[in-house]
């Protein structure tokens, strides 16, 4: 009786472990650098630089797990908030454009570049992998093309002041660019968890031919996923602009390693084997605190990439991990599949075949968890 129920503790534990997990590391990491780095670490000011420097990459983050969430990888955010970025201040300081209305138009471009990476992958079956790196690479060729190979620099009357406070104030004393955050993840977590959407979304992650079956456009909504993905990514460049004032070819690059370690290692937190934004704000909320804690201990300048790229191969193997985990546990909890004896028969001879009184039928994949009413599929 005492080992079942020492057998049953464990089980709780390690089941709240799995999706808490990523949790518990944060919670540890943050109290060991406020014992370590008590007058430092927990000064407004250091809270306030997190949020400001990791809202971005946050935002990227949340860019790249919509496509993931479909089963998908969108290799070009970081090409395309390059490519944003560098458009908004091409277009304010050489075009003389409102500040408004340039960022639209960066945002605009990026939901084409996002419907071009989703019509490249479903009809001209490119895997997602490749296409959106050549996707990818056209972009930063476009990107040099745009700036000569050079910055943009604005002029003596330098960029709007309302542009300028896009980045830099703030919002009871919180940057608000944390509260941009914010809204994009309430609204990513409406579209993920509340609206049909994001449900047709993971069903098309977790079993393509299932969600065809069940009458889900599959390529229709891939292509919303890359779209919704790279409009996230023009929004992340607009606000880049905004923060470095100088128009970088070269610097989306910088943000598409930490963009996909904070998506990866987000789908091992919250819903263990699926992307979802909770998750992911908790894993980018984690590294950055990692990262703020070493460099204030008087890390080395090559520690971030190393703690980035371990970080991203611990990630993929905890993601894979996960997954293979529930689909073991679906395996085992799958009732054994009916067999029919066709009337009154009798049970059928394990060496011989079954009799029944019609032709055989088998039901097609069952309608995955909170997906609405779906047909059955009958094989012929």
């Amino acid at each position: 009786m005492n080992q079942m129920k020492t057998n049953r503790q464990r089980g709780g534990a390690a089941h709240l472990l799995g999706p808490y997990g990523l949790v518990v590391i944060l919670v540890v990491l943050f109290a060991v650098f406020a014992l370590i780095l008590p007058q430092t670490f927990l000064s407004g000011r250091n809270f306030n630089a997190i949020l400001s420097n990791q809202a971005i990459p946050a935002l990227l983050a949340l860019g790249a797990m919509i496509p993931i969430a479909t089963g998908k990888f969108d290799l070009s955010i970081g090409y395309g908030l390059g490519l944003s970025h560098v458009i908004v201040l091409k277009l304010i300081v050489d075009g003389n454009m409102p500040w408004g209305i340039a960022a639209l138009v960066a945002i605009g471009v990026m939901a084409l570049v996002g419907v071009i990476n989703g019509l490249l992958v479903e009809f001209g079956q490119i895997d997602s992998f490749v296409a959106t790196l050549g996707t990818g690479t056209v972009l930063y060729a476009i990107t040099g093309a745009i700036t000569n190979g050079a910055r943009v620099v604005p002029g003596d009357a330098g960029l709007p002041a309302a542009f300028k406070d896009l980045y830099d104030s703030k919002i009871a004393g919180v940057p608000i660019v944390a509260v941009y955050l914010l809204v994009v993840a309430v609204i990513l977590w409406i579209l993920f968890e509340r609206l049909p959407l994001g449900r047709y979304f993971y069903v098309l992650g977790s079993n393509p031919r299932a969600a065809a079956l069940i009458g889900i456009p599959t390529k229709r909504y891939s292509i919303y996923a890359f779209a919704f993905s790279a409009v996230v990514t023009g929004v992340a460049g607009v606000l880049l602009a905004s923060q470095q004032q100088i128009g970088n070819p070269s610097v989306g690059m910088d943000y598409l390693l930490p963009a996909f370690v904070g998506a990866l290692l987000g789908a091992t937190a919250i819903k263990p084997g699926r992307a979802n934004v909770i998750g992911t704000l908790v894993a980018v909320i984690t590294l950055a605190i990692g990262l703020a804690g070493i460099s204030q201990l008087g890390a080395q300048f090559w520690v971030t990439p190393l703690f980035n790229g371990v970080t991203l191969l611990i990630a993929v193997g905890l993601a894979g991990y996960s997954a293979r985990r529930k689909l073991r546990a679906g395996a085992v909890a799958a009732p054994p599949p009916a067999v029919s004896t066709g009337g009154d028969a009798g049970p059928s001879s394990p060496s011989g075949p079954s009799t029944t009184a019609g032709p055989a039928t088998s039901p097609g994949p069952a309608a995955p968890a909170g997906m609405p009413g779906a047909p059955a599929v009958t094989a012929r």
